[in-house]
């Protein structure tokens, strides 16, 4: 019996011996997997925030110098300045993380390039501004010069995230799956555990009680990560709300630059045209046609500039209301595109910011059957609840399928983004060939 157990016993130490060699293997190699693929996101989450505080500089110094344009206040340069150092910085910061990889420091190197452009571009035109030489920098400031600069800067640095996105996904990845392998790995050495110590009821249990602390460690890591996603996601989403609020801010201060500077310009040359033509009235026929040409011309100008103040911000939405402002965009877009529409809209009561929200997505709706539908009827109808607000927009166009929609898809991104933001729940549907019809239900007061 003695000489029976002796080999039994061995048996059970050498399964146990190699258990624990298993287990610590598991252990290092998961730990090992699971430190480098957080770093990895680390590295790839202060990459990004390099890259969009480069965007964010760009986006300052162009604010700064175009405050500085319009206004000739010297106070904007120090935005300005700054911005244009803090870009300087932070490119050299990206330099140093992407010169390993050549293909993504060359595409750093464009994104440096285009940053380059759009700095000489505003340089340019802040020093024509200092010089006084007031036709140069308006010229320079009325091209698409500086919005091609700024999509190139944003083509770049989007790549640059998307490629870090990637890394992170990866990185995630990596994680879960040591996670996966440290869980296997548990449940295979507590079972070869069980077997070799199955004549050791104390060691049996210890063993029991270490795997069930190790998957409460397991349990509150991935808690942890799961609570750390849901903060980042609910931060971006700040982010993106706070971006599109400033957007508009912008725009609507634009709108009152356009209206109140270049408008009073505009009336005041059409009021000296005036003046010239009723005292010259023995002119040559020549004069008089460059006269009436120059009249023409000017109130060219100022529709078009107040086609561009409504473009940024509608005054009818502020003057007229929401049903009044639709009616508007209605009948002009079918002016202008020739597409008929239908619109049923209801008087509802909605705060200014809603109202703003109902607006912005039967614009883009519309610019987007503009683009791409290539319908001939368009129904628009807004409707009004007790406690909600429905805006239903179809089209008979082509149409597109939904599941293919990448999620780069800026302008329905947009246009969910700011519904969800408003509190409001925003549903798309298409198929090829059967139009497409976009639907948003909006609380009419504020979730508390």
């Amino acid at each position: 019996m003695r000489s029976f157990s002796m080999p039994k016993m061995a048996i059970s130490l050498a399964l146990a011996l190699l258990a624990a060699c298993i287990l610590i293997g598991i252990n290092e190699t998961g730990y090992n997997q699971s430190t480098e693929a957080l770093d990895d996101i680390a590295e790839a989450s202060r990459t990004r925030g390099s890259l969009n505080r480069v965007l964010q500089a760009v986006l300052d110094a162009e604010t700064g110098s175009r405050g500085y344009l319009l206004t000739g206040d010297p106070r904007y340069l120090e935005p300005y300045d700054a911005a244009v150092a803090a870009i300087g910085q932070q490119l050299d910061a990206l330099r140093l993380i992407y010169t390993p990889n050549a293909d993504e420091f060359s595409t750093l190197a464009q994104l440096t390039r285009n940053v380059q452009r759009k700095l000489a571009e505003m340089d340019l035109s802040v020093r024509m501004r200092k010089q006084g030489n007031e036709d140069a920098w308006k010229f320079v400031l009325m091209t698409d010069v500086g919005k091609e600069h700024m999509d190139a800067i944003r083509a770049e640095a989007t790549k640059l995230i998307n490629a870090s996105s990637h890394r992170m996904e990866v990185s995630q990845v990596q994680v879960r799956r040591s996670l996966l392998l440290s869980r296997i790995g548990i449940a295979t050495v507590t079972m070869a555990g069980l077997l070799a110590f199955y004549l050791y009821l104390r060691q049996t249990t210890a063993l029991k009680l270490a795997g069930e602390q190790q998957q409460k460690v397991l349990q509150q890591e991935r808690d942890l990560l799961e609570r750390q996603v849901r903060e980042r996601t609910a931060t971006l989403a700040e982010l993106a709300t706070h971006l599109q609020q400033v957007r508009e801010e912008e725009r609507g201060h634009l709108a009152r630059e356009l209206h109140d500077e270049l408008g009073a310009l505009l009336t005041a040359a059409k009021l000296d045209v005036a003046r010239l033509k009723s005292r010259l009235s023995t002119q040559p026929p020549e004069i008089g046609q460059r006269l009436q040409h120059l009249t023409e011309s000017l109130n060219s100008g100022i529709a078009l500039k107040r086609r561009i103040i409504e473009d940024l911000r509608p005054s009818s939405l502020s003057n007229l209301g929401l049903t009044a402002s639709l009616e508007i965009l209605a009948r002009e877009f079918s002016e202008r595109s020739g597409v008929e529409i239908t619109a049923g809209l209801e008087q509802v009561e909605l705060d200014e910011s809603r109202q703003l929200t109902v607006y912005r997505l039967v614009q883009e709706s519309l610019t987007n059957v503009g683009k791409y539908a290539e319908a001939k009827q368009v129904e628009i109808s807004v409707r009004g609840y007790e406690n909600h607000v429905e805006v239903d927009i179809r089209d008979d166009g082509k149409g597109f399928d939904v599941g293919a929609i990448r999620p780069s898809t800026h302008g329905l991104a947009g246009m969910r983004h700011r519904v969800e933001a408003a509190g409001g729940r925003l549903t798309v549907n298409s198929s090829p060939g059967r139009g497409t019809r976009i639907s948003a239900v909006l609380p009419k007061a504020a979730a508390a």
